[in-house]
């Protein structure tokens, strides 16, 4: 039965260049939804650019250009770098569309008859000189627990801690540098608790992956609360009905953009939109998304479509981030690369199938090593797979002029390839694409050793075995036809250009259980190439001029460098910093922060409150008895969570990779660090 699939990556922010970062996402989506189409499903994959909100807005000013003019800009350079990258949209659109604005109205309008938006006066930071309202992540200041400078205005980079931009020290606005102000202001609410329930059965439903489910229950067990939908003029988007100075907030009308992009197909195919969307929908919905995007998408998304009469996603897909050998994505070192200066320099493929065998179903961060990039590459794609139709084809092309023997050499071979492709096509559903990948390559060593062991050159040698050799050679040539049938989602250029070799029609997951016999192939031409380092270091290099140096505030996996090194001290100042070695005596969570945990530090005879911004990498329960350093001589500090009497150290780049001392390290609580 054929399956009816829409699929949805999620959208780019308009005001900037795609990066690798960002292709992780659309690279594992565009595979998946290949997959079902070779499969014979009605598949569909709609993706537009997210072209509203504040960062836009001033982007556009700095420019000199209107903001149409620049979502215009950066949707054609999107455009561009994902057809290069061979990511196959079936509607490509922009949420500042006539669809997307019917659709928010029409989704706003209907949860606020239901009782689902309330308002209220709230109190926000405002730039008198701009005359706006200012986002959290444009006010910056020193921290108000480390003094960090250069912070935003919700949470320290450098410690972790977690505030309002009230707290921040020596505030700024980001635009003017003037001093915000404290101004009142009436607020729109989506009241996300009134969905709880059927939220908790939704992702108890296996809607989500474990990983998410747990960080789900989390926010569950805090309770959930109302979400601000509404932002103040000046701003890019569209205007709430009724009001004269009220806009959406951008996080609501980019999910909705899913299904004005779907209409905007749909408008134009012929397909009826309602049979996607209606509650009862037998079509199946899944939305590909980062990390760090889970709450909106897997919270906010399903609860606004519940409540405005509509279906609620088959899947929520989430991976994690892309780190640069071993380290996240940096300018300084070139590792912040931009899709463009990539495929300067190497085939788009190549990354295509380097991700695509470290790709799991898991929410885990990937690492683009590059030197096993080059190896993998070179080993894999040119040194195992093309190799068997370069060597196949020479034969063919030279003695046989170009013809395929009548029968294979070893059809018991050839059917048990085929009957892999099920279990290969399993891995592909679940998203296991290394897994994919891996029995492909298995299978391409298992074709190779098939022609080394029946030694084709030495039989050419000889008239009277040549028969055996044109069997020989048509054997291997279509184990090469199955393997990149199957590979055919992760490299779909160098698939067609093997079916251009072989001179067939494009291949579906079906037609390889038909061999291809007694049929006329053309002249080989190489599919791939080997990379040479010379390549990646000139890639490394652009990169590092290719950047601006600030943060553009890009939504979704921003991953830049913004904390520059601070302000030199003098040594006198370094020692009186006092380092002790503590035993962690408890470790709990802490309501309301999404990166803190509370710590009881035991010095050695005295207990320390400690809350550290360590969440990401542990779980409570696991750091008890553990040892960590502690900065025993900073001053307590009140902190809306409570007070807290010293600051934890820990090493590494961040996220899960944060790292204490391990239990049996030889040190003692209240040992001085020097």
């Amino acid at each position: 039965m054929t399956r009816k699939i829409l699929v949805t990556s999620a959208l780019p922010y308009a005001n900037g260049p795609i990066h690798l970062g960002h292709l992780v996402e659309y690279i594992q989506t565009d595979i998946w939804v290949r997959f079902q189409k070779l499969r014979g499903n009605d598949c569909v994959y709609v993706c537009a650019d997210d072209a509203h909100g504040t960062p836009i807005m001033l982007k556009a000013r700095e420019l000199g250009i209107t903001p149409e003019q620049l979502i215009e800009k950066i949707g054609a350079e999107h455009r561009q770098d994902f057809a290069d990258f061979l990511i196959e949209f079936d509607n490509y659109y922009s949420t500042h569309s006539d669809e997307n604005r019917y659709y928010s109205e029409l989704i706003y309008n209907r949860l606020k008859a239901a009782g689902h938006i309330t308002s209220r006066t709230i109190k926000q930071a405002y730039d008198p000189k701009e005359n706006m309202f200012l986002p959290d992540r444009y006010i910056k200041g020193e921290c108000p627990r480390c003094g960090a400078a250069d912070q935003y205005g919700d949470s320290c980079e450098v410690c972790g801690a977690t505030y309002t931009p009230a707290d921040l020290k020596n505030a700024v606005s980001v635009i003017s540098g003037v001093a915000p102000e404290e101004k009142e202001s009436e607020h729109y609410f989506f009241r996300l608790q009134d969905f709880g329930t059927m939220l908790k059965d939704w992702a108890d439903g296996g809607h989500v992956q474990t990983e998410v489910a747990n960080k789900l229950n989390e926010w569950f067990k805090e309770g959930l609360r109302e979400w601000d939908i509404s932002r103040d003029a000046p701003y890019f988007g569209f205007r709430i009905p009724e009001t004269e100075d009220k806009y959406f907030y951008v996080w609501l009308d980019a999910p909705i953009g899913y299904m004005a992009s779907f209409r905007n197909w749909c408008d134009r195919n012929d397909v009826d939109f309602d049979a996607y969307w209606k509650p009862d929908s037998d079509a199946e919905l899944y939305h590909f998304i980062g990390k760090d995007i889970v709450y909106f998408h897997a919270l906010f998304w399903p609860a606004m479509l519940h409540g405005a009469g509509f279906r609620k996603p088959t899947k929520i897909c989430a991976h994690g981030f892309l780190t640069v050998n071993g380290q996240k994505m940096s300018k300084s070192r070139g590792t912040f690369i931009m899709g463009r200066t990539f495929l300067n320099h190497m085939n788009p493929e190549y990354l295509r199938y380097y991700l695509a065998a470290k790709m799991g179903s898991a929410v885990h961060d990937m690492d683009l090593n590059l030197d096993d990039f080059i190896q993998r590459v070179n080993a894999d794609l040119v040194g195992k797979l093309v190799n068997i139709a370069s060597r196949s084809a020479s034969f063919i092309n030279k003695r046989f002029d170009g013809r395929l023997g009548p029968q294979l050499d070893s059809p018991e071979l050839y059917r048990d390839f085929v009957a892999k492709g099920e279990r290969i096509a399993e891995a592909y559903e679940n998203r296991e694409f290394s897994r994919a990948v891996r029995d492909i390559m298995a299978l391409a060593d298992q074709a190779n050793q098939y022609f080394d062991d029946r030694k084709p050159w030495v039989l050419a040698k000889d008239e009277k075995t040549l028969d055996q050799v044109q069997g020989i050679c048509t054997m291997t040539l279509n184990l090469f036809r199955v393997l990149m049938t199957f590979l055919k989602p992760v490299v779909p250029r160098i698939a067609a250009e093997a079916e251009g070799f072989l001179d067939i029609p494009p291949q579906d997951w079906q037609a390889v259980r038909k061999p291809l016999l007694d049929h006329a192939i053309k002249p080989f031409k190489p599919l791939a190439t080997r990379v040479e380092q010379a390549s990646v270091d000139a890639m490394l290099e652009e990169s590092k001029g290719t950047l601006e140096a600030k943060n553009t505030g890009a939504k979704g996996n921003g991953q830049l460098d913004r904390n520059p090194i601070a302000e030199q001290i003098e040594i006198d100042a370094f020692a009186q910093v006092d380092l002790r070695v503590a035993r962690i005596a408890d470790a709990k969570y802490v309501e309301g922060a999404d990166k803190l945990l509370q710590l009881t530090l035991d010095l050695g005879g005295e207990q320390r409150n400690v809350f550290a911004g360590i969440r990401s990498a542990y779980e409570p329960d696991k750091l008890k008895g553990r040892l960590t350093v502690m900065v025993a001589n900073l001053k307590p500090r009140k902190m809306r969570f409570g007070v807290s009497e010293g600051m934890v150290l820990a090493a590494g780049p961040g996220g899960k990779d944060l790292f204490i001392l391990e239990p049996d390290s030889g040190a003692e609580p209240g040992m001085k660090v020097k």
